[in-house]
């Protein structure tokens, strides 16, 4: 997983939105230090459970890294009101479904899978403009 988030963070810009679906323990937060670290910022990466929302200055001259967890809120309004820097930062929201709709024009989705043996299955789908050209994974 922080292997693929480091690939992934080389790749994402400042206005880029992904939301992380998952079960607890997929691997939500470890592909988010490896994003993190591809993107070149400040950490460690961790899980923003208690805080909401933890912002990761780049340390290369890159955007920030926003890196929220949607957890414990009960309503997109609540994500809203967390008045997030959309456009000039990385926005990572694990627990994210259902919770950043008509927040950006587009939306990078990644599902994780868990098996019992410990692997994982990622499927990424990209909503909108900026992702028309992403390739079928």
């Amino acid at each position: 997983m922080h292997e693929l988030g480091v690939r992934l963070g080389r790749d994402l810009r400042a206005g880029d939105l992904v939301v992380l679906t998952g079960p607890l323990g997929a691997g939500k937060t470890t592909l988010t230090r490896g994003i993190g670290e591809g993107l070149g910022v400040r950490g460690p990466v961790s899980s923003p459970t208690f805080v909401l929302a933890r912002t990761h200055p780049s340390l290369v001259g890159g955007p920030p890294l926003v890196h929220v967890d949607a957890y414990r809120l009960g309503s997109p309004a609540e994500l809203d009101d967390l008045d997030l820097d959309l456009e000039a930062s990385v926005v990572i929201v694990e627990w994210g479904a259902g919770m950043v709709d008509g927040m950006a024009d587009s939306v990078l989705e990644i599902r994780i899978e868990r098996a019992a043996d410990d692997t994982r299955t990622v499927e990424l789908e990209g909503i909108g403009p900026r992702w028309a050209a992403l390739p079928a994974v």
